[in-house]
């Protein structure tokens, strides 16, 4: 028999266990990550509280307080935090402004998970601010940057491959989620789903691990608890089903809004020319006015949430507060304060489904639930409509109610709504954030690499020059002398005016006594494609191969030419790139 066909006990035992070697390091940093994520956790919900309480002198609920509260406390307060706030973020780190996810799923798109190291720290004490001093956010996502960046912070320091970096990033995401909502199974789907994209083996062991890890020390200190006071789930007949598809079409819709307006308001602050700080104060300042009418909105709105499930809320109020939710929240993280937006959305998913809920209950009160039902199913909707996630988002909710009954209209809800919302708008409310910088992590590796690429690094600058008032006899002669394919025509002040191919000499040189009475200005192609020394190469060679050239000339902000970017240089390196990124991936 062939040798190798024989295998020893000895032998699949030696095996096996180098397979379990070669694994075992990255589990172990698993654990560490669930650790340090689970109790950066507990830590951040220990300084929110701390932080309301040195503010309002009460670490509860704040609509068990509010009407304790004087008027002009409750415009200062807001103010002052973020006044805090943006002088942190803005000196700090600016990486912990807004909602936090999506500099996490750029940093795992173009930096194989790479986060600067004061990230969670900054991160901790400035979302802690924004929402203790009453701004209208979650803390959800900035526990998710927090533990991606403990993740990250662990996987620079033990040097481990790329593979294994954007790995412990996705442990430390999903170990904060779930040690935020005691719910596990939600903390790992959001990690593979939302910021890793891979369900492999080699990514999902590592993610559970350190995801059971963190649920462990939160129980430990904050009990076996649903986030959320969670009513008993029913479906009165077999008719209400059909009800449900109509509750994700709304979820969807409500989300596109959510979303569009978010943004819209970035823009708009982004045109307030005032410093960080007292941009941030002013938003703090606007949502303090906000809460003299609807204290429902402080912070990450819990409160609220249960009453809604609770049946405990009009329907009316119901309906205004997902408008005032959506402006509160716009108001906060587009100013510059500190926030997840994961907590607004189940907010405003509640408020959307109860209202509904009301509305079902009068047309069909026979076969329809308690708006409350309605409530929670449309948390499940309205995440999956901003997140464009439906698996955590129907997770997450069974997780909270671990009953199996809502199970079926949670997944039309959720189905339904990101349908609807994707098919509106490309775009989640965390990928838009990096699409309107350029970033598209949908386009893989090989696009992100070139849009990480810039010009400056591949450009020549010894480019071939003229004058523009130089004649035809000196244009001849500087083709002939440096053997060039194209000249540059530039004026007194370097200023790039035109170029000259071979192309445009062709209609001049057999004419006679031309040679004395044109120019190169005369004969140079003045509609140049340029581009700039900080563009990304991605942006170069899609303009290449709209105009079917082959090289651009790089200018700066004057129009002064600076040098020359050529097709087949930025090939080779590209090629260079990705060779070496596949080289340390294995």
């Amino acid at each position: 028999m062939p040798e190798a066909c024989t295998m020893t006990p000895e032998n699949w035992f030696k095996q096996r266990l180098s397979r379990l070697d070669k694994h075992l390091p990255l589990l172990l940093l698993a654990i560490c990550v669930g650790v340090l994520a689970g109790y950066g956790a507990v830590l951040f919900r220990f300084v929110i509280k701390g932080v309301q309480y040195t503010f309002y002198q009460n670490a509860e609920d704040f609509l068990s307080f509010s009407h304790t509260v004087p008027w002009y406390l409750k415009l200062i307060l807001p103010a002052a935090g973020g006044l805090i706030v943006g002088f942190l973020v803005s000196r700090g780190a600016p990486e912990a402004k807004g909602h936090g996810v999506p500099e996490v799923m750029e940093a795992v798109a173009l930096r194989d998970g790479r986060i600067r190291k004061r990230v969670a720290l900054v991160k901790i004490f400035a979302s802690a601010i924004s929402i203790g001093s009453g701004g209208s956010v979650g803390r959800e996502g900035p526990i998710v940057q927090i533990g991606s960046g403990i993740g990250s912070t662990l996987g620079q320091i033990m040097n481990v491959s790329r593979p294994n970096q954007r790995t412990l990033v996705g442990c430390g995401a999903a170990a904060g989620i779930a040690a935020t909502f005691n719910a596990p199974i939600a903390g790992v789907l959001f990690a593979l789903e939302v910021l890793l994209g891979d369900f492999g083996i080699s990514a999902f062991s590592p993610v559970v691990i350190s995801s059971v890890t963190a649920t462990t020390i939160a129980r430990y200190y904050f009990g076996d608890f649903p986030a959320f006071e969670v009513p008993a789930y029913e479906v009165r007949t077999l008719w209400e089903f059909g009800i449900y598809p109509f509750l994700g079409i709304l979820c969807g819709l409500t989300a596109l809004a959510f979303v569009t307006v978010l943004y819209k308001g970035e823009d708009v602050f982004d045109e307030v020319r005032i410093p960080a700080p007292l941009k941030a104060a002013l938003g703090g300042l606007l949502v303090g006015g906000i809460l003299l009418w609807f204290p429902h909105v402080f912070g990450v709105g819990y409160g609220a949430i249960n009453l809604s499930l609770m049946n405990d809320m009009g329907w009316q109020l119901m309906l205004a507060l997902v408008g005032i939710k959506i402006l509160a929240t716009t108001i906060t993280i587009g100013s510059g304060g500190s926030g997840g937006v994961f907590a607004p959305s189940l907010f405003i998913g509640a408020m959307t489904g109860g209202a509904f809920g009301c509305a079902a209950h009068y047309l069909f009160p026979d076969i329809t639930a308690s708006p409350g039902a309605y409530a929670l199913v449309a948390m499940g909707g309205l995440v999956a409509g901003t997140t464009h996630a439906p698996i955590t988002a129907i997770l997450i909710i069974f997780e909270l109610t671990s009953d199996y009954q809502c199970i079926l209209p949670l997944m039309t809800t959720c189905i339904i709504s990101t349908l609807v919302a994707s098919g509106l708008n490309s775009g989640s409310i965390y990928t838009i954030k990096l699409l309107r910088r350029g970033v598209d992590i949908r386009s893989g590796m090989e696009q992100n690499i070139l849009r990480n690429l810039k010009v400056h690094e591949f450009m020549h600058s010894d480019d071939t020059t003229i004058y523009e008032g130089a004649p035809l006899m000196d244009v001849l002669g500087s083709f002939h002398r440096h053997n060039a394919s194209y000249l540059h025509v530039v004026d007194g002040q370097g200023v790039l005016t035109g170029i000259i191919s071979f192309r445009d000499l062709r209609n001049v040189l057999m004419e006679e006594y031309l040679e004395h009475l044109i120019i190169a200005k005369d004969i140079a192609t003045t509609c140049v494609q340029t581009v700039q020394a900080s563009d990304s190469i991605q942006h170069a060679m899609h303009t290449m191969a709209a105009r079917g050239i082959s090289q651009l000339p790089v200018t700066d902000d004057a129009g002064r030419l600076q040098g020359t970017i050529r097709e087949r240089d930025v090939l080779a390196a590209y090629d260079k790139a990705v060779v070496q990124r596949q080289l340390t991936h294995n």
